[in-house]
């Protein structure tokens, strides 16, 4: 379904990401981890079309990702993005942020498109929660609204942009379980994540990303448990055993 090959990325002399290469399939997970700064969000980016890249090529179901092509609109209906930071309106109610897709992008009308909401922010867990704003959720309930709404599009696929990082730790657990109903239900997923445990669970399988570079990848009982690469080793070790 997603088709990276050989991309490279550059912010003015810095080249972010160095040529890399993977392949995600229909209702596959993958999960991307590595340190801070190693390329994942701008990866997620350039598969959406948000950022440009340098040379290489991505595709989703053949069609190439080319932020300049009028094509990117429909693509980005087919692919949607869960923000690190949620984006959510906060001048618009939940039911209404998972609404505005629908109705502006897609065209649907908007009694049809406030039941779908309904029926996503009810599957989240948030029924309670249709004419509250973001100011008045906490930052799992956003995240909730904001998983709501990538769902209203209909995607083919789900990009997360590590999901939970910005959320206080007992929030965490809530956002990581409406995001595994979503993969039970197949939903083809990339998430950039620092949730070892999510990547072992739910993934199928589990990219390790190095200063721009995928240095190893496999099935998570082998990255996670038994990873062969001393960088991969180092950096688990780092985030499972912190204090060590």
């Amino acid at each position: 379904m997603i088709s990276v090959q050989d991309i490279r990325k550059s912010f003015g002399t810095f080249e972010v990401i160095k040529g890399v290469s993977f392949e995600v399939d229909k209702g596959e997970v993958v999960c991307i981890i590595g340190p801070s700064g190693s390329g994942k969000s701008t990866i997620l980016r350039c598969i959406n079309g948000l950022e440009t890249y340098d040379s290489g090529a991505i595709t989703v179901e053949g069609t190439k990702v080319d932020p300049a092509d009028r094509s990117i609109a429909k693509l980005r209906t087919q692919v949607s993005m869960v923000f690190q930071r949620f984006n959510l309106f906060p001048h618009r109610s939940a039911i209404e942020n998972v609404m505005e897709g629908p109705v502006y992008v897609k065209g649907m009308k908007r009694a049809e498109a406030r039941d779908l909401a309904a029926s996503l922010l009810e599957k989240v867990g948030l029924a309670g929660k249709y004419d509250s704003f973001p100011g008045q959720l906490s930052g799992g309930q956003q995240h909730r609204v904001a998983i709501a709404r990538a769902l209203a599009m209909q995607p083919r696929a789900i990009l997360f942009d590590e999901p939970t990082s910005a959320l206080d730790p007992e929030l965490v657990g809530e956002v990581l379980s409406v995001m595994r109903d979503v993969a039970a239900e197949g939903m083809t997923m990339v998430v950039v994540t620092h949730e070892m445990g999510f990547a072992r669970a739910v993934a199928d399988r589990v990219l390790f990303l190095e200063s721009g570079t995928i240095v190893e990848q496999g099935p998570p009982q082998d990255i996670l448990r038994n990873p062969q690469h001393p960088r991969t080793q180092d950096f688990l070790h780092r985030v499972i055993h912190p204090m060590d």
